[in-house]
């Protein structure tokens, strides 16, 4: 089950597409839905995270913390809307195709791609353009 938290940023609603839209990509990766937490928040709430977590002292858009057992997809995704923003407006994309990428990305994750050379990082993105060329 994919849920949806907010923590120092107003909440909204995330549409029920965009939810199916999540799942269908773990299927599509041979992958099953476990308990899967996205908490929205803002840049100050997300860099506490990092400090306290990863003893990582920068901003960033997404922390994925990996509770996957099998191929059962468990996790909680901290995204900054506020980085998301901004990535979109440096980016020129709209706000809703980087929100969806980003959300993309922190289950690409889940089911095993990386983006620390430039070929993972490539293969990331080729990946996230498939799923979102889906939506």
């Amino acid at each position: 089950m994919i849920n949806y938290f907010f923590e120092e940023t107003p909440s909204f609603t995330v549409e029920t597409a965009t939810t199916q839209w999540l799942e269908a990509l773990i299927a599509e990766e041979g992958k099953k839905v476990g308990e899967i937490a996205y908490i929205f928040c803002d840049d100050e709430y997300l860099l506490s995270v990092n400090k306290t977590y990863l003893q990582h002292d920068f901003y960033t858009d997404i922390i994925t913390f990996d509770y996957v057992k099998g191929h059962t997809i468990n996790a909680d995704i901290f995204v900054s809307l506020p980085r998301v923003l901004e990535n979109s407006e440096s980016l020129s994309t709209s706000y809703d195709q980087e929100f969806h990428r980003v959300l993309a990305h922190g289950l690409l994750h889940l089911c095993g791609y990386k983006d620390k050379t430039e070929q993972e990082e490539s293969l990331m993105r080729q990946k996230e353009n498939f799923y979102l060329e889906k939506r």
